[in-house]
C-alpha cells in the first residue's frame, strides 16, 4: 500500500531484455541506500519488487502484465520516474489509499501553465470513466492527484510547483502516456453494489 506522495524522483539506468525477464536498473541516491531485497517500491505507481541494490542503485524484474497494462516500456536511460516506498503501518497517510496496481495508460492531451501552476489534460478511457469523480483522488504517475475537471472523455488535474519540481509529472508534453491508478474505493463500492443486485 502507498499514499501517492513521490519520495524522489529516480534516473532510469537502463531496461533491457534477458532471457528470462526484463530488468530495469534505476538510480535514486535517496531511497536506495534504505531498502532492502524484497521490498515493494511503487515506480511510476507500479509496485516493484526490488531484487538487488547496492549504493545509490535498485534493480527489478518486469512482469510481461506490468509491460503491457504500464508506462515503464517507454522507460529510456536518463528518463525520470516517480518512486514512493511501500507505507508503514504507523505511517501518516497524506494522499489517498493507492495499491500500486496501475489500471491503465492514458494520453496526455494538453498543457497549460498559470502562473507557477500546471494544468494537465489527460484522456479518460470509456471502460473506467465510471470511477473518476469530480473532486476525487486518482493516481498519475504515482502522485495523489485531484480531479479538478470532468467531462465524458477527459479530465484535468492542477500541479502546484512543489509537485512540479518534486515529480515527473512537470517533464510531460502532449502525446505521453501517464499511468493511472483509479480509487480503490469506487471499484469496493461498484463490486458492493453488484453483489447487492444479485442478492
Amino acid at each position: 500500500m502507498f499514499t501517492g506522495l513521490i519520495r524522489e524522483v529516480g534516473e532510469v539506468v537502463w531496461l533491457r531484455r534477458t532471457d528470462q525477464t526484463v530488468q530495469l536498473l534505476l538510480r535514486a541516491p535517496r531511497i536506495a541506500p534504505r531498502v532492502r531485497t524484497g521490498e515493494s517500491v511503487a515506480v511510476n505507481g507500479c509496485c516493484l519488487t526490488v531484487t538487488a541494490h547496492r549504493d545509490k542503485q535498485m534493480m527489478f524484474d518486469l512482469l510481461e502484465e506490468s509491460l503491457e497494462r504500464t508506462n515503464l516500456g517507454d522507460l529510456r536511460p536518463g528518463g525520470a520516474v516517480n518512486l514512493e516506498r511501500a507505507l508503514r503501518v504507523d505511517g501518516r497517510l497524506g494522499g489517498h489509499f493507492v495499491q500500486g496496481h496501475v489500471d491503465c495508460t492514458a494520453e496526455v492531451l494538453a498543457l497549460e501553465e498559470k502562473g507557477g501552476d500546471l494544468r494537465i489534460d489527460i484522456a479518460l478511457p470509456p471502460e473506467f470513466a465510471r470511477y473518476v469523480a469530480y473532486k476525487g483522488s486518482i493516481g498519475i504517475n504515482g502522485a495523489s492527484l485531484t480531479v479538478a475537471n470532468l467531462e465524458s472523455d477527459r479530465f484535468s488535474v492542477w500541479i502546484i510547483p512543489h509537485t512540479l519540481e518534486n515529480t515527473n509529472l512537470g517533464d510531460l508534453s502532449p502525446g505521453d502516456r501517464v499511468n493511472l491508478e483509479f480509487d480503490i474505493l469506487a471499484k469496493y463500492v461498484e463490486r458492493l453494489s453488484q453483489s447487492q443486485g444479485k442478492a
